[in-house]
C-alpha cells in the first residue's frame, strides 16, 4: 500500500476538510475544527498544528495566543481522503473553556459513568489504566489547586519515585501476608504512582503495552524477559 499524500485529500466546495484532533499519548480525543490545504502544508512543514477558522476566514495556529500548543506527532488521513486526524502532543487544555478536551460534556445524563464501572468490573484492568492515565495527564495539562497530581508534581519526580519504591515494600508486605484485598490496594497504589511517573516523562500505556505485545507467546530462558 503507497503512503498518502495531500493529493488524495478531498477538499469541501469551501475548500475545508474537517480534522480531528487526538492526543498520541492518551488517545483522547481533543477538538474538531476544519483545515485548508494550506494549513495542512504548514502543519506537515512546521509541526504546528494548523487550522482554517471559518469564522474568521483566516488560518490559525493552535497556542499561539493561548500557549497551549499542540506538536504534531502524525497526520493521517480517512479511507475517503474527505476528513483528516492530526495525532498531538497537547501543552495545556484544548478546549478554549480551559478544559482538557472540548468533549468534555455528555449527553448520556450518568451512563458514561456507569459504562467505565461496568467495563472495569467486567474486564479487569481493561482501559481503566488509560482512563486513570488521561485524567492524570488532564491533571497535569490544568494543575488545579485541589489536586493530588498537581500536588505530586509540584514535589517534583524524585518526591514521586521514592513513593513508587515505598508503594512497592508495601506490595511485598501484603503479598507475603497472604492478605488478598490489601495486596489489591496496594497494587493500585503502585501503579497509579507509576503511571504518574510514565506521564510525567511521557511514557503512555500504550507504549508498555507495545513492549508487552513483542513478548507475547515467547517461551524459553534466552534473550529478553519473555511472556509464556
Amino acid at each position: 500500500m503507497s503512503p498518502a499524500s495531500l493529493s488524495d485529500l478531498n477538499f469541501g466546495a469551501d475548500g475545508l476538510i474537517p480534522v480531528v484532533t487526538q492526543d498520541a499519548r492518551t488517545g483522547a480525543v481533543l477538538m474538531q475544527a476544519y483545515a485548508d490545504r494550506a494549513a495542512v502544508e504548514r502543519t506537515l512543514a512546521t509541526c504546528e498544528a494548523t487550522y482554517f477558522s471559518r469564522s474568521r476566514g483566516a488560518q490559525w495556529i493552535k497556542g499561539v495566543t493561548s500557549g497551549h500548543t499542540q506538536r504534531i506527532v502524525d497526520v493521517r488521513m480517512d479511507c475517503d481522503g474527505d476528513s483528516v486526524l492530526y495525532r498531538v502532543e497537547q501543552t495545556g487544555g484544548a478546549c478554549h473553556t480551559g478544559e482538557y478536551s472540548c468533549f468534555y460534556r455528555s449527553l448520556l445524563e450518568g451512563e458514561p459513568e456507569a459504562a467505565a464501572h461496568h467495563a472495569a468490573t467486567e474486564n479487569g484492568l481493561d482501559g481503566t489504566l488509560e482512563r486513570v492515565y488521561a485524567t492524570i495527564t488532564e491533571r497535569l495539562a490544568t494543575l488545579p489547586e485541589t489536586s493530588y497530581v498537581a500536588r505530586l508534581h509540584a514535589g517534583g519526580l524524585d518526591r514521586v519515585l521514592k513513593k513508587i519504591s515505598e508503594e512497592s515494600g508495601e506490595v511485598l508486605l501484603a503479598a507475603k501476608n497472604g492478605d488478598r484485598a490489601e495486596l489489591a490496594t496496594e497494587v493500585a497504589d503502585l501503579l497509579f504512582h507509576t503511571l504518574f511517573a510514565m506521564a510525567e516523562v511521557g511514557v503512555a500505556p500504550a507504549d508498555v503495552a507495545a513492549v508487552l505485545r513483542t513478548r507475547e507467546g515467547k517461551t524459553g530462558l534466552k534473550g529478553p524477559k519473555e511472556i509464556g
